[in-house]
């Protein structure tokens, strides 16, 4: 891995969106966020905290956000519109399990405001997330499932390049039960080695 110390957060822009690592000053407009999404949300999510729609709770979360980061260990991401860069979350996008070693790999997860859907908003802030797994944070593999059935997902992920690698069978407890669910992956198409040093564990 290379630059860990000196990584700056990202903060990326397209000409509608701003994607950028979650600050404490994010707790409110998160914790609004999934006040207003809980019913489109709760059929594609796991059991969350008895405090997950508080306000301390968000507080906690974004104040672990740089932490993370530092480590290597997930980026938290939130989505807005590049006008209002104070304004409403609009949505999430987490990179989270970071391996380093000869896996250089993560997981991608995200959630979109109902409202916003169907503007190919998701697609373009996944595109802008994707650009910086493969360029400044320099990892090979990106890895998304969803539950059988989001057909969202589905597009969104095949739309990017993401391809199915299998189905695994009672993967996560998702709205109440074990889900069976879709494993993709989208490989950076350049092949280049790990940065060294890469033999040191796996992280």
């Amino acid at each position: 891995m290379t630059g860990r110390a000196t990584r700056k957060p990202p903060a990326l822009r397209s000409d509608r969106i701003r994607v950028a690592l979650v600050a404490p000053g994010d707790a409110a407009a998160l914790r609004d966020f999934h006040r207003r999404n809980r019913a489109y949300l709760r059929p594609w999510m796991p059991p969350t905290a008895a405090d997950f729609e508080t306000t301390g709770y968000w507080r906690r979360w974004t104040a672990a956000a740089p932490v993370l980061f530092a480590e290597d260990r997930a980026v938290r991401l939130v989505i807005r519109e590049r006008a209002t860069p104070d304004g409403p979350v609009l949505g999430q996008v987490n990179l989270s399990n970071i391996v380093r070693g000869a896996f250089q790999a993560a997981h991608l997860g995200y959630h979109l405001d109902h409202a916003a859907e169907g503007h190919g908003m998701m697609s373009e802030a996944l595109r802008l997330v994707v650009d910086h797994a493969f360029g400044p944070l320099s990892l090979h593999r990106l890895m998304a499932n969803y539950v059988i059935g989001n057909a969202r997902s589905a597009k969104v992920l095949a739309r990017l390049g993401f391809r199915v690698e299998g189905v695994a069978k009672s993967y996560l407890f998702i709205g109440g039960a074990w889900r069976d669910h879709v494993l993709t992956a989208l490989v950076d198409p350049t092949g280049r080695p790990p940065p060294p040093p890469y033999t040191k564990g796996h992280r």
